[in-house]
């Protein structure tokens, strides 16, 4: 009895090891590109976020060094119910390891908490809400390209010190919206500046007249936008027509992206003054990446800030995985080792990720050329100013994220 008891033992042992073994060196890894496809927002991510994944896969060679990667990719439609619908169906049938892009605050916010539930990993690059590594900060969740903080004290500081000092905002009506009005008029009033009001409008509005009207009369010297994608090309189409910029009233893009530029063209937006974290056409680097990118999307766009860390994001996280030997489906350990390592690709440069999940690069403030100063297709920014990482975020001791210790 002792003798089978023992052989018993030795074999559960033998199989546990195993089994262990088998487990750590798992490197078969799933990627979900959750995106608006289709919307307002479908040329900041949508199907450039999925090539610039594919991109990513296969720069990083991981199959030639015995992983399985897949790359999976739904539209959201901006609305928080569908995208936690897809990213539970992702988690629980499909198995996907790591979500990338997740525009619509509202939508990142809900699958963060679901992420974190079924201990995934959510590398944030659409969505702007600085909750994300604040108050609804999590284990598995990394904000990588800009946040609602960053786009504030960046734009909002400038241009209050440049003489902007009467604002007035016209706010998408949900969470992203009210975390940039919230950050940028934090920075306006810290400047010495005042808010004189806010008018909120839906998500994927037509008509802004009477929005516009609102902030037209109020007389502010700043009409801070804070929208983005086709609400934003559409304010400042409107604003236009109304004359407001030429009436000696100034549009603040506080997001503002390269598609949305390319949309307008430069006879309309030249002069608008905005923040990115990226652009095609910074270095030899991002001119690189851009020129491979631009060649395989079938409108040949240069990428959006959020395509550009799909994939930097995914780069990093391929450099995780290899580091640990393998296992991607303990989300937290994951994104533990990618915090615990410097990040450095092309794109974004040298930087780091904080214990809040906040990744750390400088923001580049950009004015719109004059379409005499444009050297050709997609040159249409000028550089006016860098604001280096550890000075763009917020200080990791103001946000409120629980991971931070007193």
């Amino acid at each position: 009895m002792k003798q089978k008891l023992s052989t018993l033992l030795l074999g559960t042992a033998l199989s546990l090891v195993a089994a262990t073994g088998a487990f750590a060196q798992d490197k078969t890894i799933k990627i979900g590109v959750l995106t608006d496809n289709s919307g307002l927002y479908a040329d900041l991510g949508g199907p450039g976020s999925t090539l610039a994944a594919q991109m990513a896969v296969e720069d990083a060679g991981l199959a030639g060094k015995g992983w399985k990667v897949d790359v999976v990719s739904a539209d959201h439609q901006n609305k928080p119910d569908i995208g936690t619908n897809i990213a539970r169906q992702w988690l629980d049938v499909e198995k996907v390891d790591v979500f990338v892009d997740v525009l619509n605050s509202g939508v990142a916010l809900a699958v963060s908490n679901l992420v974190k539930e079924k201990n995934a990993v959510l590398i944030d690059t659409g969505a702007a809400s600085s909750d994300l590594t604040g108050k609804a900060c999590t284990p598995n969740t990394i904000h990588w390209v800009y946040d609602t903080y960053m786009l504030a004290n960046s734009t909002g500081q400038a241009l209050v010190k440049a003489g902007g000092d009467t604002w007035y905002f016209l706010t998408a009506d949900y969470a992203f919206g009210h975390a940039l009005e919230r950050d940028t008029a934090a920075v306006v009033t810290k400047s010495g500046g005042k808010v004189l009001g806010v008018v909120r409008h839906p998500l994927n509005t037509a008509d802004f007249s009477s929005f516009l009207l609102q902030a037209q009369a109020s007389k502010a010297k700043i009409i801070g936008m804070a929208n983005a994608g086709g609400d934003t090309t559409n304010t400042i189409k409107q604003a236009a027509e109304f004359g407001i910029v030429s009436g000696g009233q100034k549009l603040a893009g506080l997001l503002l992206f390269l598609p949305d530029v390319h949309a307008l063209g430069l006879k309309v937006a030249q002069g608008l003054n905005f923040t990115e974290t990226f652009y095609w056409d910074l270095n030899d680097g991002t001119r690189a990446f851009s020129k491979r990118f631009s060649e395989r999307m079938k409108n040949k766009a240069m990428p959006s800030m959020i395509q550009a860390g799909v994939y930097s994001g995914l780069i990093h996280y391929f450099k995780a995985l290899e580091a640990m030997g393998g296992n991607p489906h303990d989300g937290a350990k994951v994104v533990a080792k990618m915090k615990e390592m410097p990040t450095d690709d092309p794109l974004f440069g040298k930087g780091t990720i904080r214990v809040d999940g906040r990744k750390i690069h400088p923001a580049y403030l950009f004015e719109v050329k004059k379409p005499s100063e444009s050297k050709g297709p997609w040159d249409y920014y000028k550089l006016v100013g860098t604001t280096p990482g550890d000075q763009a975020f917020r200080p990791l001791s103001d946000g409120a994220c629980p991971l931070v210790k007193k």
